[in-house]
């Protein structure tokens, strides 16, 4: 009976959240809560999402406080210099720039912002684009291999869910995927290199012409809280931060608080300016942080239940045990083309607990299958996945149809995530 709630559950929420019947948030609070109490948990349901909560209070920390940086390094134009120096490095040979633009793509994703990196590397590199007349499918294909392989990192939407649906460890999910993200990345910069080797022989470019230069465009960033004089300041404390982030020098949650700290008295001496930034950047982070707590009732309510495990018990009933050891490669595969069919939310709350908990029953540890969903579901996929309004502020600032970004890109954004799951199977991340 419990896997029949359970499975209830899950349902009502997929329906409610791809249906846009209520908001994420909405969903994931009310459904366990409903579906706990009908299940016979009425006294306890209290218990189990208070439980839930605790469990993903690391996570909701870490993506504040990494959130609230990444904004403050934007605003205090942090990676200016460096794309004014990539752009330049483009001039007007069409393999530079293409090879630039994934350059781009990759610095301006740090913050793991898909509308963000979209403002801020489409429109530095379009003029040279019209200009050399290089196709703008090639652009809009390649700032989304770059955003969507560093969508990969920590603080990024999908690496972030799989670790608070499993209640999993930050540092022991995503660091045995970080070979695999480097080779993500080399696959980006080879296709640009590719695509753009290709456009140079279609468009037969003039050897004597003179280098175009682009624009940068930070959105709605204020010229008047750029710190030019500390952009190498920053970038140390950046990478000071990552580094500690993977050799958890210090708790994860508390890495982004330092860094923070640091950050602010440097750049924004004055009382009154730290707090107009927290706020400013605060606006950003208070969905996504709302979504986690959120995500943790769920969690803790079908856990603590054990609806999950009730859930697993039945699909192991059902599935060919020779299928089981295939379990994360399979969902490997998946995961990119599953971003054309589920948003984040519904795979990561909804999908993945039930793939992990009939992956645990039949022997293989649930969080390989995590680490192998985040090697393409709204990593590769987010950019090309009518799901996310990202996708559409993408081809909007290329000028390109949604239908031919989906016919160009998606075969290389699928080649990258085989690619990532190759080098995940070589080094270890999960088994087949």
């Amino acid at each position: 009976m419990l896997a029949f709630f359970g499975f209830c559950s899950i349902a009502v929420l997929l329906f409610l959240v791809m249906t846009k019947r209520t908001s994420v948030i909405v969903a994931l609070i009310a459904v366990p809560l409903l579906f706990g109490v009908l299940a016979g948990f009425a006294p306890k349901v209290g218990t189990f999402a208070l439980e839930g909560i605790k469990s993903v209070a690391p996570t909701g920390v870490m993506l504040t406080f990494a959130i609230l940086y990444f904004g403050l390094m934007n605003d205090a134009g942090m990676f200016d210099p460096i794309i004014k120096k990539i752009v330049q490095f483009g001039g007007g040979d069409p393999v530079k720039v293409v090879i630039g633009t994934a350059l781009i793509g990759m610095l301006a994703h740090l913050d793991g912002s898909g509308a963000s990196t979209f403002l801020i590397a489409v429109p530095a590199v379009l003029p040279i684009y019209d200009r050399l007349g290089i196709d703008r499918k090639v652009l809009a294909c390649t700032v989304a291999l770059a955003a969507g392989t560093m969508n990969m990192l920590p603080w990024g939407g999908p690496t972030l869910r799989a670790a608070t649906s499993l209640q999993l460890n930050m540092s022991e999910l995503f660091n045995p995927v970080i070979p695999a993200l480097l080779s993500g990345l080399v696959g980006v910069l080879a296709i640009s290199y590719w695509l753009g080797k290709r456009e140079k022989a279609r468009l037969g470019v003039d050897k004597s012409a003179g280098p175009v230069q682009g624009s940068l465009n930070n959105g709605d960033s204020d010229a008047s809280l750029k710190r030019p004089r500390l952009v190498w300041f920053n970038l140390l404390l950046t990478a000071a931060s990552i580094i500690a982030l993977v050799k958890e020098l210090l708790p994860l949650p508390v890495v982004f608080m330092v860094a923070l700290v640091i950050a602010l008295v440097v750049n924004y001496p004055n009382v009154k300016a730290q707090q107009e930034r927290i706020v400013a950047q605060g606006k950003t982070a208070i969905l996504m942080v709302a979504i986690i707590f959120a995500a943790g009732i769920f969690t803790g309510v079908l856990s603590k239940s054990g609806m999950l495990k009730a859930m697993a018990t039945s699909l192991v009933a059902v599935i060919p045990k020779g299928l089981g050891a295939h379990f994360p490669v399979l969902t490997a595969l998946t995961s990119m083309p599953a971003s054309l069919l589920f948003d984040p939310d519904s795979y990561y709350f909804g999908v993945l607990p039930v793939l992990a908990s009939a992956s645990d029953a039949m022997g293989i540890p649930g969080i390989e299958v995590a680490r192998a969903a985040i090697l393409g579901q709204m990593t590769t996929g987010f950019p090309v996945s009518p799901l996310t309004a990202s996708t559409f502020l993408l081809i909007g600032l290329a000028g390109v149809d949604l239908g031919d970004h989906q016919k160009f890109t998606i075969p290389y954004a699928f080649a990258i995530t085989v690619l990532m799951t190759v080098v995940a199977l070589l080094t270890g991340a999960f088994r087949i």
